[in-house]
């Protein structure tokens, strides 16, 4: 995945400070703020965020019916609901919502409801939002943070709140989260790249695939004698702008489909992300259209690209579910765990942080739309890449239940690496999870570091684990594997200490390495990630065409970012076949999985030749947290669909 880092949203539960008797509707309630940029390391405030500063707040109320909706996606749904069935079904009740308007309107706010009454959308200024929410904004230099893969979060000036914002409880018990309080964005958008540190020769892989070598990789091809996306529409939330004609030209010219008699829409949520630039994240946008868009070569494209900030994120979802064009849509951007625990620890969220985002993916499965998001890049240690946490972790959004989870493979090949003291064989034999374990020896060997130094540098791999937020899906209890591991201990967490400023959230900094790890086994609890997995490993990796890109063409790309896409234009494919949508694929996908001539094959061999820098195969069991299921047959997976 490009993994990145997604800005914590304010959040509240309403009533948690309920006292014995309910409050009146007047009473003001405290809601908890989502980062605030007095925690970040280094910065320092210079003064009152000026009143006319213009802003964008989404305010996420509560779903109505909500445990009956979960319970109902989970377990597979018979028939799908139209926008206008769901608002009335699940979305917050007309009342609630022109109370909400209403009261926002006395401050000057002006506001945006989503059909599906979910998600309402205000613009207003920060003297505005001051006054409406009893609380105050300054403004911060924040410089610059750690970001994901080693990537820097650039230096910025922002605007935050610094206490806890008021509102009515009349109004605030239904809601769930308010987002957009600060406008810091802490998201590094890129794929994985091969090491700059080495030269790699393969004697038999090749890392300039297409989206053609997916589809006959995974068994997509022969579904195009009688399917290929005509009729549906793909769609991609993205938080970074396109390169215009940038997917039109990799479909046509580069990976030669169609480009023709289809559409591609631009949607720009909340005024859009601006320019489009390499280091805004523009190569995953392109990435995400042209993978996407190349595997379901019928279908109309719709690029949902947002702005960089919180309320972005989550109304890019609640655009797709609101229009409910979409058939089945994807994402490559996230954050690990750790982070919003971390929040959570600060007291600037609570967890109706995944919450919120559940929401939007909860309608879009009620409506039948399928949705992927990239699982990660860092292997098992996802907080490794954008809270500088050594503790084991994964990825949301990906790992909510109501998506799929794409995780992340490497392909069999062999070759050399070449660096500054040398050279040194590699050999996959097979197809593994991806972890960039099996090149740490050779990193060591041909840049003259130590075996410790050549390991830590390269914690990169798909991401895989067990959500500590996000309880196990009923669909999961179907297969063995999904509450108990296997694991390859390279990296013992070591060196704890607080993470977070002004606040004693301990988690581990370093590692203790061994060479020679021991495999070790046990069991864990909640959702687990990912669901299903393919090529992700940039030394068998793929073609990326970015124009604002340092090289416009280039090979050596990889990451989940690419699974996402590739499974979301599959799905569309699948959709074309069926006649239908077939909406949250988990639910069959678990069950065809447990029976008897299962569409995916799992990669379940323990040990070093297959982890993603922990996880590793489950032998005997379906799943594993280091590849989920496994890798696809998609047109079987399409026939078992409609036998179903």
């Amino acid at each position: 995945m490009g993994v990145l880092a997604v800005a914590t949203p304010v959040a509240v539960t309403a009533g948690a400070a309920q006292a014995a008797t309910t409050p009146g509707s007047s009473t003001p309630e405290k809601i908890p703020t989502g980062v605030l940029a007095s925690s970040l390391q280094g910065a320092s405030a210079f003064g009152t965020t000026p009143a006319s500063t213009p802003e964008q707040v989404s305010f996420i109320l509560k779903e109505r019916g909500k445990y009956q909706l979960e319970s109902a996606i989970t377990s597979g749904l018979s028939s799908y609901d139209s926008v206008d069935e769901f608002a009335a079904q699940y979305g917050q009740s007309p009342a609630v919502i022109q109370a909400l308007t209403s009261y926002l309107a006395k401050f000057g706010i002006k506001t945006s409801v989503y059909p599906g009454n979910v998600d309402v959308s205000a613009t207003g200024t920060a003297g505005e939002f001051d006054a409406a929410l009893s609380c105050l904004q300054d403004d911060y230099h924040v410089p610059a943070q750690a970001g994901t893969d080693g990537q820097e979060i650039p230096a910025q000036t922002v605007y935050s709140a610094t206490k806890e914002p008021e509102m009515p409880y009349g109004i605030g018990q239904y809601v769930l989260a308010i987002l957009g309080l600060t406008n810091y964005a802490p998201f590094s958008s890129h794929a994985v790249h091969a090491s700059t540190a080495v030269t790699a020769t393969s004697s038999s892989a090749v890392s300039d695939n297409l989206p053609s070598n997916f589809a006959s990789r995974y068994g997509l091809s022969a579904l195009y004698k009688s399917a290929d996306g005509a009729g549906e529409t793909v769609g991609i939330v993205t938080l970074a702008a396109v390169d215009p004609g940038a997917p039109q030209y990799f479909w046509s010219k580069i990976a030669k489909v169609p480009s023709t008699g289809r559409t591609l829409t631009v949607d720009n949520v909340d005024g859009g992300p601006g320019k489009p630039s390499d280091a805004s994240g523009t190569g995953e946008t392109d990435l995400d259209l042209e993978q996407s868009g190349s595997l379901a070569y019928g279908a109309n494209v719709i690029d949902y690209q947002a702005p960089n900030s919180d309320p972005g994120f989550i109304d890019a979802f609640f655009s797709a579910a609101s229009s409910d064009i979409a058939d089945t849509v994807s994402t490559s951007w996230g954050e690990s765990e750790t982070v919003v625990a971390a929040s959570v620890a600060a007291g600037q969220e609570t967890n109706a942080y995944e919450a919120a985002f559940d929401e939007a993916f909860l309608e879009l499965a009620d409506q039948g739309q399928s949705v992927f998001a990239a699982a990660g890049d860092a292997g098992a240690y996802d907080a490794s890449d954008d809270l500088g946490s050594t503790n084991l972790s994964v990825d949301t959004p990906a790992d909510s239940p109501y998506l799929t989870a794409a995780g992340g493979t490497t392909l069999p090949w062999s070759g050399k690496l070449t660096g500054s003291k040398g050279t040194a064989k590699v050999s996959v034999k097979s197809q593994r999870a991806w972890g960039w374990d099996y090149l740490w020896k050779a990193i060591a060997t041909t840049t003259g570091v130590s075996y410790a130094s050549a390991a830590t540098s390269a914690v990169v791999g798909g991401g895989g684990g067990f959500s500590s937020v996000e309880p196990e899906p009923s669909y999961q209890t179907l297969v063995s594997g999904t509450s108990n591991y296997h694991g390859v201990q390279y990296l013992t967490p070591t060196d704890y200490e607080s993470v977070v400023k002004g606040t004693d959230f301990t988690e581990p900094t370093s590692w203790s390495v061994t060479s020679t790890p021991p495999l070790v086994s046990g069991g864990g609890s909640g959702r687990a990630v990912p669901d299903l997995s393919a090529d992700a490993d940039p030394y068998t990796g793929y073609l990326l065409y970015e124009p604002s890109g340092t090289t416009v063409l280039e090979g050596d790309w990889g990451g989940t970012s690419f699974i996402a896409p590739q499974l979301n234009g599959s799905t569309a494919v699948i959709d074309s076949y069926l006649g239908h949508r077939v909406g949250l694929l988990n639910p069959s996908l678990y069950a065809l999985a447990a029976g008897p001539d299962s569409p995916v094959t799992p990669l379940n061999t323990a040990g070093t030749s297959n982890d993603n820098i922990f996880y590793t195969g489950n032998p005997g069991e379906l799943y594993n947290e280091a590849t989920g299921l496994g890798v696809p047959n998609l047109t079987k997976l399409a026939v078992d669909l409609a036998g179903q």
